[in-house]
């Protein structure tokens, strides 16, 4: 579960658009002027299909990384840079299977209470080092240190014995069945024992300078809010890595992404809707070099409340704010119909969505009386509705750079307008967002968006107990039945059973109102046609994107080594 930026996809599903890690040597453009050479004169459709190395593949970003060790970070935004440098044990394939990848098979016992990983041999670390067993251990103890502020350690509790007790071989046990354990090693990255021992991790330079990798590309530099460069990794295990170089550009707006896109200084960019609909129709050199994408994928966004503020203790209120708002009229204004109307936090036609549970319609009426049971009226007559001499006003917090959530805020703001509820919205860069917001709880109400595994657990989200420092219950939800749900459905192994679990905690979720489940927006990438290995699947179309490649007549980059 990553909390996202923006409608830029995700490690797990979509474009990983994730860089590079540090080598000893740099590359650079290289041509006339230093200038990329020119596409206007290439027929896509002549070009040979044949891998060669080399090239670079330039994205954007509205948000800058904030932190390059998975286990602390919780955005979408650093994940997608770290998963190209540190790597977990298992993965999930083009159709959403677990297979393996540090590993390279495992064994579960009988009794579903111990795992055996089995690891594939003759790794090393960018260093050097070998990879083996002990980091894998040394991984886990890290994780379930009480020290380590980690919103995915509740998973790793769990673990209640583990061994190394040969360089391949990783032993773990749980005292009982633990339905989302196998998922669990797919989400964890492993980091190199050598090199982070004697480090804390929760204030070390690794967090943006990391010294040993195992991934497909390795950091070159990070320029803060500017840049990240990645090169690839030349001893990677799974395959050689075609494209030499990814970069990143840190740039908090859409609109500039797409001007940049416009003139060929971008190869891939999520596009927003009337990015996608209207406006790539009128850009020539987009139509010409450029291949439009769509798949509904495993994400959502949400207007969440924190439930430790006053004016939202009363459940009325909640669901007063949930009859206020048209959820339609998002999916149309704000998506374009490139979107689809939720009830529930899975992803719409999977097997795990309660399909009992509609989205409550547009009722202003109802959301009137609602408030009105709980209190607010509008005593003084100027419009808005206060109780007790308070007004009911409150400052709605969403991400600058991502168009569709301020869109979204200002619909919203102008509905609950209309039933007396005055609503500011406050726009905040990414970074400074999750830093001084989020982890710390700071905030009345947010616009947000949630990346999921298609794993159903969500455990971390909703439990009472994941309300901590950088844990992802920071709208402190707590209800004893989600509880006891979600502890039950992890010791549950049959699918049916644990889908009947699941539909219970989405029926309570639904009757507390601690979000309003918004909208499922479609993934609207754009990448230029000179990329290929592009292969859409149920995992979208990054699930492979190490292994995507330029031949070597479209190459754009030329790039030369240039010693340290």
């Amino acid at each position: 579960m990553l909390i996202r930026a923006a409608t830029r996809v995700n490690p797990a599903s979509g474009i990983r658009t994730a860089l590079l890690a540090m080598g000893l040597v740099v590359l650079a453009s290289c041509g006339p002027s230093g200038s990329p050479s020119s596409d206007a004169t290439i027929d896509w459709n002549a070009i040979p299909d044949v891998p060669a190395k080399g090239d670079r593949i330039v994205d954007a970003s509205i948000g800058d990384a904030s932190n390059l060790i998975p286990m602390i970070a919780g955005d979408a935004a650093s994940h997608a840079i770290a998963s190209q440098l540190y790597l977990s044990l298992l993965k999930y394939d083009a159709n959403l299977d677990l297979t393996g990848q540090l590993a390279k098979s495992w064994d579960i016992a009988p009794d579903n209470r111990t795992i055996v990983f089995h690891l594939r041999p003759g790794l090393r670390w960018s260093d050097g080092q070998p990879f083996s067993s002990s980091d894998c251990l040394f991984t886990l103890r890290l994780i379930q240190d009480p020290h380590t502020q980690s919103a995915y350690k509740t998973d790793y509790a769990k673990v209640t014995a583990a061994e190394a007790p040969d360089p391949l071989t990783f032993v773990v046990h749980y005292d009982e069945p633990f339905s989302p354990a196998l998922a669990s090693w797919a989400s964890l990255a492993i980091l190199p024992r050598h090199v982070f021992e004697h480090e804390d991790i929760m204030h070390t330079p690794l967090s943006r300078s990391p010294k040993a990798t195992i991934g497909p590309y390795r950091l070159v530099d990070w320029q803060p809010q500017q840049s990240i460069l990645l090169r690839a990794n030349p001893d990677y295990f799974d395959g050689p890595v075609w494209i030499t170089e990814r970069l990143t550009r840190i740039i908090p707006d859409t609109a500039t992404q797409f001007l940049e896109l416009s003139a060929g200084r971008l190869d891939l960019m999520t596009l927003s809707p009337i990015q996608y609909t209207r406006l790539y129709e009128k850009k020539a050199i987009l139509k010409r070099d450029y291949k439009r994408y769509r798949y509904l994928d495993f994400v959502y966004t949400y207007l969440g409340f924190n439930l430790k503020h006053p004016l939202f203790h009363d459940v009325r209120v909640r669901r007063a704010i949930a009859y206020a708002i048209d959820r339609q009229e998002l999916v149309d204004g704000v998506l374009l119909g490139l979107g689809q109307v939720i009830a529930t936090p899975y992803k719409p036609g999977t097997f795990w969505v309660n399909k009992s549970l509609n989205p409550r319609p547009f009722a202003p009426e109802r959301a009137r009386r609602l408030l009105a049971a709980a209190g607010w009226k509008d005593h003084d007559g100027d419009g808005i509705l206060d109780k007790d001499g308070r007004a009911f006003q409150f400052t709605l917090l969403t991400n600058n750079g991502n168009k569709q959530r301020a869109d979204t805020a200002i619909i919203i703001q102008q509905r609950l307008h209309e039933i007396g509820i005055k609503m500011d919205i406050r726009l905040v860069e990414w970074s400074a967002f999750i830093e001084n917001f989020i982890n710390k709880h700071n905030f009345e109400a947010v616009i947000l968006g949630w990346s999921l595994s298609p794993e159903p657990d969500q455990f971390a989200i909703w439990h009472s107990s994941q309300t901590g420092p950088r844990q992802f219950n920071f709208l402190s939800y707590s209800n004893p039945v989600v509880d006891s749900v979600l502890e039950a459905a992890r010791r549950t192994f049959d699918k049916q059973q644990r889908k009947r679990l699941y539909d219970r905690m989405q029926q309570e979720l639904f009757n507390d109102v601690p979000v309003v489940f918004l909208y499922a927006p479609y993934s609207l990438p754009v990448i230029h046609r000179r990329i290929h290995g592009i292969h859409p699947a149920p995992a979208g179309i990054g699930y492979n994107s190490e292994h995507w490649y330029v031949p070597k007549p479209a190459q754009k980059y030329h790039l030369t080594e240039i010693q340290p």
